[in-house]
């Protein structure tokens, strides 16, 4: 079984089992679509289906990005400071700046998040608030008066993934990951191959290769991308104007310019109750600090 985004990652790793050929087995192809995608990443997969004389199954997403941000919190600046978000939240924390034991007193069984509220996890760890410079105390005189978190990813994608998986029951699971492109998915696998006995093995054929072969692969074999690349001038492909992307703010505008619909949507899913500015205006505040 083998997920197919219709971006440029997964455009190389298809090319490459069916140039590559997979004669004793079937290959189950599968588009996880969370409810926020560009109409050009569609008509891609239809171009794949020609192309290589393949069929892609559309799966619908367990929870649609919109029904999540609506039922979680809205995505906001990275998925591992939403979900450390999330749970402050979800333990009435008050954004206050005080030493750690006394926060932890206050608000029991949130140790984690805390932490990293706290930059407790280590003086120069990753995981402390302190990477980002100046949003704790940001937060601390501005709190959000929206919820935040990162639960729209588990039910758009991960859950999607894992009721294939159940449904399918491959022997084998195949994604595009590649190492080089960074970000907590990559950075989460340390080879292209894992055994599990509880789940089907899993291999990421293309793990290894960095931006320069990816292109030089497409190049030498004529793979052709979707017009999020080469006509909306985008380098990365996903949920489409997620504020967890690296450009959001260039996904929006190639939404408004080439797709209104979607644009409107995603404003729609985004949008702050009331005076009209949207959450996207909001995460931009943040991004830039």
């Amino acid at each position: 079984m083998t997920a197919i985004s219709g971006g440029a990652d997964s455009d190389v790793t298809l090319d490459m089992l069916e140039r590559i050929g997979h004669p004793l087995s079937e290959v189950h192809y599968a588009f996880y679509d969370s409810g926020l995608e560009f109409e050009a990443t569609k008509r891609h997969l239809d171009f794949l289906e020609e192309k290589y004389g393949v069929s892609i199954e559309r799966r619908k997403a367990k929870v649609p990005v919109p029904l999540g941000v609506k039922r979680f919190g809205v995505p906001f600046l990275s998925k591992k400071v939403s979900d450390y978000l999330y749970r402050l939240r979800l333990h009435g924390f008050q954004w206050e700046i005080k030493p750690f034991e006394k926060l932890r007193l206050k608000y029991p069984r949130c140790e984690s998040a805390l932490r990293w509220w706290c930059n407790e996890w280590g003086e120069n760890s990753r995981m402390n608030i302190r990477r980002r410079r100046w949003l704790r105390e940001f937060m601390s005189e501005n709190p959000p008066d929206f919820p935040i978190s990162d639960r729209c990813c588990e039910g758009a994608k991960k859950a999607t993934a894992k009721r294939a998986e159940k449904e399918i029951r491959p022997d084998l699971a195949v994604t595009g990951v590649r190492k080089a492109e960074g970000g907590a998915r990559a950075s989460a696998y340390r080879s292209c191959f894992d055994g599990d006995s509880g789940r089907p093995d899993r291999f990421r054929p293309i793990f290894w290769l960095k931006d320069s072969d990816r292109d030089a692969y497409g190049r030498a074999f004529g793979v052709a991308h979707s017009d999020c690349y080469s006509v909306y001038g985008l380098t990365r492909t996903g949920c489409a104007c997620c504020p967890f992307g690296r450009n959001f703010e260039a996904e929006l505008e190639a939404a408004k310019k080439y797709e209104p619909k979607l644009y409107a949507a995603a404003g729609e899913c985004l949008e702050k109750d009331g005076g009209g500015k949207t959450k996207f205006a909001i995460a931009e505040t943040f991004t830039f600090l």
